[in-house]
């Protein structure tokens, strides 16, 4: 990788870190949410993995993320966090590069399933945080339907967006790199 390049990676991951961050910000709530709040962060995860591969957009994803949790003042989940969203992307991006094959092109398939698995990970990786470490594994269950909303939520979102940006210069220059 040239010099230029790198340099273009960790200026793409720090964006798409600040853009993490400010979708992370973005809270919906809905009636008979018990704990929590629903956010659109994880659509930047799963675009942030995509278009900067499994390193930068791993790094990208889970300092926005635990940078949103340290600044809701939530800093017992900072870590947690930080290593779920990390694992969120880098399976977000196998996913899509194994069902897009050699193709540098963002197709919808692709993205749904890496986006639906990632976000399973995201599931597990919450209810196991929170039940080990939080409030045990019986009361762990109540952020399951949150999560699974927000995960819903955050794949058709990344949908749109790697489709609309698919189409930009500045993707398909991030994705031939």
């Amino acid at each position: 990788m040239k010099k230029s390049d790198s340099a273009k990676k960790i200026v793409s991951a720090a964006l798409f870190a600040a853009l993490t961050f400010v979708a992370t910000l973005i809270h919906i709530h809905f009636p008979g949410m018990v704990t929590g709040y629903v956010n659109i962060g994880d659509t930047m995860v799963i675009a942030s993995a995509i278009l900067l591969g499994p390193v930068y957009g791993a790094a990208a994803a889970a300092v926005g993320s635990a940078l949103t949790d340290l600044f809701h003042g939530y800093v017992i989940y900072v870590p947690g966090t930080f290593v779920i969203k990390f694992i969120m992307a880098i399976v977000a991006y196998f996913v899509f590069r194994l069902l897009s094959g050699k193709h540098k092109e963002i197709k919808v398939f692709p993205v749904i399933i890496a986006g639906v698995v990632s976000e399973l990970v995201m599931i597990v990786g919450y209810f196991l945080y929170e039940g080990l470490f939080i409030v045990g594994f019986p009361a762990a269950s109540v952020g399951i339907y949150g999560n699974c909303v927000q995960g819903g939520f955050s794949i058709v979102l990344s949908v749109i967006l790697l489709k609309f940006l698919g189409k930009s210069k500045v993707a398909k220059s991030i994705l031939n790199q």
